[in-house]
């Protein structure tokens, strides 16, 4: 928790509260289920909470605003970006039930009444939000592909509507066809040496109908 308190000061004694109680929940649930990786676990809050957290050094979501989280695995960035964003609804998807399960779980744990979970591909989704957000699930062109068409018409953030995706290493040649996306590196966010490598892009993508 202390990686967490060390770039996010402020937050309320609820999201303490939340964010302190997930290392023993996804602890247990790894017993059971595999959601993060054995090594990584002992890393929680560095490797997948703060990590997930890069977004919001980025960009801090609106109140009301619509998010989906795609191939959210664990719930991750979901669950902790829905920690921080109280009055921001968040649709977390994934094509594992069992992993959707572990995301559900763990909400209702720390009373998150903001987030919704289900077992389902992207592509079946028919509704629109602000953001669509992910963990290096797949390359970017496959990532558009999936979720094209699904992004809200007007826009009331500071970074247009669209593509909010975590991603580490070299991203020349699988940008190279999205000249509009910007990289922001989070070790300029973050001292660890986990995030020397790791970025935030961004990619706004066009309203369709």
């Amino acid at each position: 928790m202390e990686v967490l308190l060390k770039y996010f000061p402020n937050l309320s004694e609820t999201q303490i509260k939340q964010f302190s109680m997930l290392k023993d929940l996804y602890e247990d649930w790894n017993a059971k289920i595999n959601v993060v990786s054995r090594k990584d676990i002992d890393e929680l809050y560095t490797r997948h909470v703060l990590h997930s957290l890069g977004i919001v050094k980025v960009l801090e979501f609106k109140p009301g605003s619509q998010i989906m989280d795609v191939g959210t695995g664990g719930g991750f960035p979901g669950i902790p970006l829905a920690i921080m964003h109280p009055e921001v609804d968040f649709y977390l998807i994934d094509v594992i039930a069992k992993k959707i399960k572990v995301v559900n779980e763990v909400a209702s744990a720390i009373g998150l009444k903001n987030l919704k979970a289900e077992q389902k591909r992207a592509e079946l989704v028919k509704n629109s939000f602000d953001f669509i957000v992910s963990r290096a699930v797949t390359n970017m062109p496959d990532f558009v592909n999936w979720v094209d068409g699904k992004i809200k018409k007007d826009s009331k953030h500071d970074l247009k509507n669209g593509i909010l995706y975590l991603k580490g290493g070299d991203l020349t040649e699988e940008l190279a066809s999205f000249p509009a996306a910007t990289l922001y590196d989070l070790s300029s966010f973050f001292d660890e040496e986990f995030f020397e490598t790791k970025k935030v892009v961004h990619l706004p993508l066009k309203f369709k109908k």
